[in-house]
């Protein structure tokens, strides 16, 4: 029997339909073959939601295979990610998240600003960083200086009532008990990120400082800013601290600011992201919920047919 090379995983919710005879004809198109299918248990609170299947495939040109993929994924909203057998055999020790719109359903700062009265321009400023159309740096100054005089009791507040991300509770609890080691580094607010933290069992936190003054937001930035190349470098600064290759790490985000520690990770996952963000990682989850990083995950022994 010929050897498998690739895996194919789909991830349907619960409005879509899962169809693996349209997957087979792109792989077949492509001069490869499907070897095995194998439907993929999933949480049990998330059983009436979600279908998740495998399909064990030679092929000898990824690129033929993954772009009608992604064409038939916007299709039909279902996740559909092509893996290597490498990938799929690789024994990942660390996941690093970013937060703001990938572990939660808001931009912190765009919240803030509701509050503060100036929620129209930043979350314009916010929306155009994310997509990558303007410095990161620049940004956050700018949209932070626009919170200058807000009652710190609205973090907090903010704090009370997250909007977290389908499936937050099911990933992490998967991944602890894989032995993963969970971390957040985020643009965003350590108030919010460390709620995260106590609240899912995340061992790291890297965002930003919000300074505070007799009880108010002075709207002033406490150096480093979280940016694009500050989450890169803390990536591999965690990851040789606690020995692990930068082939067994995971970083999931959506942003602009997310792409350089998603492509120095060995598995890089764009989460409900922004159009380019997409664009420039092979594997995203669009359609699911934060448990689909858990069926990302496989073991030389799903590659056994006999």
């Amino acid at each position: 029997m010929v050897d498998a090379t690739h895996a194919i995983v789909l991830m349907a919710p619960k409005s879509a339909k899962l169809d693996v005879h349209r997957v087979s004809e792109v792989v077949q198109r492509a001069g490869g073959q499907i070897i095995a299918s194998r439907d993929v248990p999933v949480p049990v609170s998330l059983s009436d939601r979600r279908s998740v299947q495998t399909l064990l495939i030679n092929c000898l040109d990824d690129e033929a295979v993954s772009a009608p993929l992604r064409d038939l994924s916007d299709q039909t909203g279902v996740d559909i990610a092509l893996q290597t057998r490498r990938a799929r055999c690789q024994r990942y020790r660390l996941a690093v998240f970013d937060m703001d719109s990938t572990l939660i359903d808001c931009e912190v700062i765009d919240e803030l600003a509701i509050a503060s009265g100036a929620a129209e321009h930043v979350s314009n400023i916010t929306a155009r960083a994310m997509r990558g159309e303007l410095d990161f740096d620049e940004s956050f100054r700018t949209r932070l200086a626009l919170l200058k005089g807000l009652d710190v009791k609205a973090v907090q507040d903010l704090a009370d009532r997250l909007p977290v991300k389908e499936g937050l509770r099911e990933m992490t609890t998967t991944l602890r008990a894989q032995g993963i080691k969970l971390a957040i580094f985020s643009g965003g607010f350590t108030p919010i990120a460390k709620r995260l933290q106590a609240d899912y069992g995340f061992d790291e936190v890297l965002a930003n400082e919000l300074e505070v003054k007799d009880g108010k937001i002075t709207g002033q930035p406490v150096p480093p800013i979280v940016n694009r190349e500050y989450k890169a470098s803390a990536l591999r600064d965690l990851a040789a601290s606690l020995n692990i290759s930068m082939e067994a790490c995971i970083a999931v985000g959506d942003g602009a600011n997310d792409l350089s520690m998603m492509s120095a990770a060995g598995l890089g996952v764009a989460f409900h992201a922004k159009p380019a963000v997409r664009a420039a990682s092979p594997i995203e989850v669009t359609h699911c919920g934060l448990d689909g990083v858990c069926y990302l995950l496989g073991s030389e022994g799903e590659f056994d047919t006999g």
